[in-house]
């Protein structure tokens, strides 16, 4: 279940960025789009919990971890639109789904397969090929002016890419009672009252860009960016949801490639958008390398 829902996130998340795309075509601001889509995100998120779930117990410690994840996305966000300006879109969005591919060898040196994150050498394959195909697809040869501010902003969404994601299937690890003892896992924490973790990371991320949208800008969001981000923050905030609900269902073999599934689905999607609706051209090619490195990587050769 976990790609399964790794899947859907991808499709989610492709619809939100169109919904940017149609924004921006129609005159409005990134960070415009930004604000009204984290704030309905945020909202979204209330009502898959604890609305939809009925269990409106507090508990500070979820809340807490759930604030922890909000900075660390929050920056993620920041850097994100820093990275866009100071180099070219493609590589540094290759370099961001990159970083998918980091959590796994993280979670395999730390914890490994008694806590359930194995690494084998076909998921090192595996991710090998993504990396390829997605640094293939969005290299460019274009000289960059602002490199040395642009590689400081990719490697610090790089850095907190990884980081959000390990600490989403740290979580993850946190809710299992029956995983051996670790230091790294100081407690456990029961299923319930922590329905508020998921709207506190998307609380904190649209806080943060408020405050960056009302120091940079001074109007309001035009009718464009209101609409569109409307129907992007459902879209991403059901991704958001899929997301971190995905390492809390996955299966030991699934854990390695939940995120590069993720990743390579939200390129395939765009890409196939961009090529329709813009005829923009799509190097297909770097996107076949992509699936057959999830495909080496997913697939349980062992038991062939």
């Amino acid at each position: 279940m976990g790609i399964f829902f790794a899947i859907l996130a991808a499709i989610l998340t492709s619809i939100s960025n169109f919904c940017m795309r149609r924004s921006i075509d129609a005159g409005g601001s990134s960070k415009a789009y930004l604000v009204v889509q984290l704030t309905f995100s945020f909202l979204v998120m209330i009502l898959f919990n604890p609305i939809r779930t009925g269990d409106y117990g507090w508990s500070n410690s979820a809340v807490g971890l759930g604030l922890i994840g909000g900075i660390i996305f929050g920056i993620l966000m920041w850097g994100l639109g820093k990275t866009l300006e100071k180099g070219p879109p493609g590589l540094s969005f290759a370099i961001l789904n990159t970083s998918s591919v980091a959590p796994a060898i993280v979670l395999a040196l730390f914890f490994g397969f008694a806590f359930g994150h194995p690494y084998t050498l076909y998921n090192g394959l595996g991710s090998a090929l993504v990396v390829v195909g997605l640094f293939w697809a969005g290299w460019t040869s274009e000289s960059n002016p602002n490199k040395a501010i642009w590689i400081f902003y990719a490697s610090l969404i790089f850095v907190a890419h990884t980081l959000f994601l390990v600490f989403l299937q740290w979580w993850a690890m946190i809710l299992k009672s029956d995983l051996p003892r670790s230091i790294l896992i100081p407690f456990h924490m029961e299923a319930k009252n922590i329905q508020w973790f998921m709207p506190a990371i998307v609380f904190v991320g649209a806080l943060m860009q408020w405050v960056i949208y009302i120091v940079k800008r001074h109007r309001m969001p035009k009718g464009a960016e209101v609409y569109y981000g409307i129907l992007g923050g459902v879209t991403n905030g059901a991704c958001t949801f899929f997301l971190i609900l995905a390492p809390q269902v996955a299966s030991t073999w699934e854990n390695a490639m939940i995120f590069p599934v993720f990743s390579v689905g939200i390129i395939l999607i765009c890409n196939a958008w961009a090529q329709i609706f813009y005829k923009e051209a799509v190097n297909w090619w770097a996107n076949g390398v992509c699936v057959a490195g999830l495909v080496v990587g997913t697939v349980a050769w062992q038991a062939l």
